[in-house]
């Protein structure tokens, strides 16, 4: 049996990326819902409604573990999914909050004041608020919306002044809901496409002693999901060898989509470093 990994488009490439790096042995099957992104903006039901289709669809292609590579999806669908629609012992289901917010507790700096980027819809549905609480009632957490993120990036603006512009913007008003913020969790798997930028732009607002991670007890730390999903996803096979027996090995992966093919192969070299053949599906 595969595992299945799901995004509303593309941005959990970057954390199927991740996973095949860590676990390159098994079969996958990605499938991205690029027709009806982005999931941000819309609804608790809605969200739960494509969610749960998408699930449906890989539990019937024999996927035994699913992975749902998206922060909205993973902050408005996967509980109920987990505690309604499922049984465990056919099917698991998991999210990428969860495990990036056990790893954030574990590594936040001086001041355990935690700022999260996100898009508007997991913002809004307060998931790290409520995780982050329940691991340690003492952090002090901040949230900022980036709602142009994901437009700029899948339109690959990603080098373009207003990627530059709202950038600047969306890590200004983080700062200003709380200037003692000292870990960043960046809650959105397009995200890592543009690190590097918020990196810079972080240390530009820093004296030249404290540059952004160049050391241990750098001022900052900036989270991005891939590695903590792939590694926390190691760490659940390796205690639940009973579903970790059951999976193909054979280090292949198939690509699906909701959109045109050839528009979603195109998008996807955004994210991967190999070309890859898609097909095109409908989920209902």
């Amino acid at each position: 049996m595969k595992i299945g990994v799901f995004d509303s488009g593309f941005g959990g490439l970057t954390i199927l990326q991740n996973i095949r790096q860590v676990l390159p042995e098994y079969d996958y099957l990605y499938l991205g819902d690029s027709a009806r992104a982005p999931y941000g903006t819309r609804s608790f039901e809605v969200i739960y409604e494509y969610t749960l289709q998408a699930v449906r669809y890989l539990e019937a292609q024999g996927c035994r573990l699913i992975i749902i590579a998206c922060n909205t999806a993973s902050a408005k669908a996967l509980r109920t999914i987990q505690q309604r629609d499922i049984n465990p012992d056919q099917l698991r289901v998991l999210g990428v909050i969860r495990p990036t917010v056990e790893a954030v507790t574990t590594n936040t700096l001086n001041s355990r004041h935690i700022g999260i980027l996100a898009t508007p819809g997991t913002v809004s549905s307060g998931s790290y608020l409520i995780e982050l609480e329940k691991l340690d009632p003492h952090l002090e957490v901040s949230q900022q919306a980036c709602p142009m993120w994901v437009p700029l990036i899948e339109n690959n603006e990603i080098d373009s002044p207003a990627m530059d512009y709202y950038i600047k913007k969306y890590v200004d008003l983080l700062f200003v809901k709380d200037p003692e913020i000292d870990t960043i969790i960046l809650a959105c798997t397009h995200y890592p496409l543009i690190k590097d930028k918020i990196e810079a732009y972080l240390n530009s607002k820093l004296p030249p002693s404290d540059a952004l991670l160049e050391c241990a007890d750098a001022p900052l730390n900036l989270i991005s999901q891939g590695a903590i999903v792939a590694n926390s996803l190691r760490d659940y096979l390796n205690r639940h060898s009973e579903i970790e027996r059951e999976l193909s090995r054979g280090g292949q992966c198939a690509y699906l989509t909701t959109d045109i093919a050839d528009k979603f192969e195109a998008s996807a070299s955004l994210f991967l470093s190999e070309p890859i053949h898609a097909n095109q599906i409908e989920l209902v």
